[in-house]
């Protein structure tokens, strides 16, 4: 008998795919139906870990499975390959940011390929490749003429160590996701995308989609945010300025006893200059800066503010209220702005407390109107619309619409990134660089401080141009794109990645979007996914695409741990895949990482669990070698006892369970275990004198197609074990019989007062009747009732028999 020898298996059939390009897509060939899935593509730092291993075999398993059910698949992979690691790695070890990155890549891939996954590898990308951001400046410029990008002046979050601005969603406990430093308010002069647009769209459309998991459409609405109230217009008393408030609350106006700015909003600056509260407005302003919007906003930070000289009319009382700066309120919800009502609002209490401001209650306990002129005594929900009407009537106030969501902000000081496309003439002011001229490709004459600003202002070949419009000197944006702009629509181009003409031909894209199964890690529900859901509405509103959507189905995986806890250099709890594959081989790595928990719950490393899918995957390999010449002979299926009709049976249930869990539901560790459960009758059944070849032969056959998908290596192997040409993968997923699963005997539960006390084999299509006669007549329930009287007898076919006793 032949032995298990996992390296030789898996090297010749890695050779084998690579050779014959197995996994080849063309997708002009539209004669099957089209089945996009794809992983999120990974950071090349060097080395895959156990999440990667996970996430990858899973999009592996639904791709090979669709495969085998008749789809054209599409299943690419490439590398998210710009990023602040590889800038880190020219300041610190003096190499290239381009070269560290590409021969990670190398490294990477390499190891990818020892896992056997089927892409096509053909359809690589790597985001900092030329080729591939000439078309995210494309992309840049295109939002630029439909005013989708913009430039302005404004306060943004500001690392001070990685010495970059961040957007909103990169900001995690008020510190830099990327190095946990303190971010800080700082005005500049910064590149956005105008997400806000399509807030509405990004907030309806998670409606459509049914295949997301619940948890990330409401952490999407959240970070949306939409909230229905009305913005009020208030006069400055002694000058021509207003204020604009948006509230969520307008039925509380009346109890208004002061105004209070965002110390960042523009007013602030205008109101005071020349006064004597200027110095001080100043300072405060400045103290602002430093601290974070958590900190700011916090229940348990105390609140903070200055008048600064001014009053503000109430346009529904006429009264005058004064007019503060506080640190609670930020420029960036609303309009920056809020009129302060300490009796309905806990901060503006606290506020109000600490300053000796006045409170005045205006909803009573019953939630009725008081103190309100003539809304006394009404609903306080019907005073909203009433007084927002009264309001709008007077040219003061509008129903409206707020959303939390903001304009992405991508403007990064930062060198491995891509090049914003833009120059600045003193002419022409901001011109658009012309298409033909894309690339404006990173220039190598660059420092890497990691200090001051964007290592591209140290290039004076890459500053120093020409004015596209009137051929004067200009200079170049020396910012480069948020790497989030990257992998916004990578998964557009990986469908037709070899167009040199254009990022993509729309109609092919048009036919295989959106993906159909997205693969990846819930920690990028709001930010990558709210992004990539924004460039495709926006692609649509200029020409480019004919959906709405970009992800049909979405699996967040959950993550590998060790002893409960994230594994991390830091902690020293990694366990290295290279490591497992050398052990083990890549099959039992996959098969382990399958079988041990759901694919969206987190997965708790085990050394013992490993070993396990070792033995079982030996056990097949010998159950196969041993049965191969009956496996390879004509035998026909003939069933002539009851063992044969149980042992198809199990063959039949579990390729229905298996084709049952891989088709609605991603249960690959149930699929497995009944793919065990199988192995173990199968053993059994063998050594049976009575055993049938043609059944033996049915039973390995659909043994090593359900097995494949998870284990391809030694799929293959088996398949060609048992006699079969090509690969096992160009094959059509077989059909259970459903004549097989027509049992002539059920096991139903007999309970007696609700507690089990037998369980009896019975005919499957045995009457109530019969059913009740059997159980009483059965010696272990006879025992069971011993003298109590049977008050009554409950049988439901095919399931159970209660007895109620007294």
């Amino acid at each position: 008998m032949s032995v298990y020898n996992f390296k030789d298996v898996e090297a010749k059939w890695q050779h084998k795919w690579e050779e014959t390009n197995q996994y080849k897509t063309d997708t002009r060939d539209t004669s099957k139906p089209l089945y996009y899935t794809l992983e999120m593509f990974p950071y090349p730092s060097g080395k895959i870990h156990m999440g990667h291993v996970r996430n990858y075999s899973i999009g592996d398993v639904v791709a090979r499975f669709k495969k085998m059910e008749g789809y054209n698949v599409l299943h690419p992979m490439g590398w998210d390959s710009f990023g602040l690691p590889a800038e880190n790695a020219a300041i610190k070890h003096g190499i290239h940011p381009a070269k560290w990155t590409y021969e990670n890549i190398d490294d990477m891939k390499n190891q990818l390929k020892l896992l056997g996954l089927s892409y096509d590898w053909e359809r690589e990308l790597a985001t900092s490749n030329p080729d591939y951001y000439k078309f995210t400046q494309e992309i840049f410029l295109k939002f630029l003429e439909a005013g989708l990008a913009y430039k302005k002046k404004s306060f943004v979050n500001w690392c001070p160590s990685c010495e970059t601005v961040l957007a909103n969603e990169q900001v995690v406990g008020g510190q830099c996701e990327r190095c946990d430093a303190v971010v800080v308010k700082k005005e500049l002069e910064q590149w956005y995308f105008k997400t806000t647009e399509f807030a509405e769209e990004l907030l309806n459309d998670l409606d459509k989609l049914e295949g997301w998991p619940e948890k990330v459409k409401t952490m999407q609405r959240n970070w949306i945010g939409k909230s229905h109230g009305a913005e009020i217009v208030f006069d400055i008393d002694g000058s021509d300025d207003q204020m604009i408030v948006y509230t969520t609350r307008p039925d509380t106006v009346y109890g208004t006893t002061f105004m209070a700015l965002a110390p960042e909003n523009p007013l602030v600056k205008e109101l005071v200059a020349g006064t004597e509260y200027e110095a001080d407005v100043d300072k405060f302003v400045q103290k602002m800066h430093t601290q974070t919007e958590i900190e700011r906003t916090s229940t348990d930070t105390e609140k903070e503010g200055m008048f600064i000289g001014k009053y503000v009319i109430n346009p529904i009382t006429g009264r005058k209220v004064p007019l503060w700066i506080a640190n609670y309120i930020l420029m960036d919800y609303g309009t920056g702005a809020i009129m302060g009502v300490p009796a309905h609002d806990d901060r503006d209490k606290e506020f109000a407390t600490k300053y000796g401001i006045e409170i005045i209650d205006v909803i009573d306990e019953d939630g009725k109107m008081i103190n309100s002129e003539e809304f006394n005594g009404m609903d306080a929900t019907e005073a909203q619309d009433k007084i927002t009407e009264k309001l709008a009537k007077e040219g003061r106030g509008k129903k409206t619409v707020n959303y939390r969501l903001r304009d992405w902000l991508l403007s990064r000081q930062r060198y491995w990134g891509v090049p914003i496309p833009v120059v600045y003439c003193e002419d022409c002011g901001i011109v658009p660089v012309d298409k033909k001229d894309l690339p404006v490709l990173l220039p190598t004459d660059v420092e890497f401080t990691g200090k001051g600003e964007s290592p591209l202002t140290t290039s004076k070949t890459f500053i120093n141009t020409t004015c596209p419009k009137c051929g004067k000197h200009a200079t170049r944006d020396v910012d480069t794109m948020d790497t989030f702009v990257d992998s916004s629509w990578y998964f557009l181009r990986y469908i037709d990645n070899k167009n040199q003409e254009a990022m993509f031909d729309s109609e092919v894209v048009n036919k295989w979007m959106p993906v159909d199964q997205y693969i990846g890690g819930v920690e990028h529900a709001i930010m990558h996914l709210l992004y990539a859901r924004f460039f495709v509405k926006a692609l649509k509103k200029v020409g480019m695409v004919d959906f709405d959507e970009p992800f049909k189905n979405l699996l967040t995986q959950g993550m590998v741990l060790m002893d409960g806890s994230k594994m991390s250099k830091s902690k020293g709890n990694t366990v290295s895949p290279l490591e497992i594959i050398d052990k083990y081989g890549a099959d039992t790595a996959r098969l382990f990482v399958l079988f041990a928990a759901p694919p969206e719950r987190d997965l708790d490393w085990s050394e013992q669990g490993v070993e396990g899918c070792f033995r079982f995957l030996n056990r097949v390999y010998r159950l196969v070698d041993e049965l191969k010449d009956i496996a390879k002979s004509d035998a026909k299926v003939n069933v002539a006892t009851k063992e044969d009709k149980a042992m198809r049976f199990t063959i039949h249930s579990t390729l229905k369970k298996v084709t049952d869990d891989l088709s609605f539901k991603f249960g690959f560790n149930t699929a497995i275990a009944s793919l065990m459960e199988l192995i173990n009758e199968m053993y059994k059944y063998k050594e049976l004198d009575t055993r049938n070849d043609g059944i033996i032969k049915e039973g390995i056959e659909t043994i090593v197609t359900i097995l494949a998908p998870f284990t391809p290596h030694v799929g293959e192997e088996l398949w060609q074990m048992i006699g079969k040409e090509g690969s096992i993968f160009d094959i059509s997923w077989p059909e259970f019989d459903e004549s097989a699963l027509v049992k002539d005997e059920v096991e139903v539960v007999v309970q007696i007062n609700g507690k089990v006390r037998a369980k009896l084999s019975v005919g499957a299509n045995m009457t109530k009747e019969e059913m009740e006669k059997v159980a009483l007549e059965n010696d272990k329930v006879q025992a069971s009732i011993g003298d109590k009287t049977v008050v009554k007898v409950i049988a439901i076919p095919k399931k159970l028999i209660n007895i109620v006793v007294k």
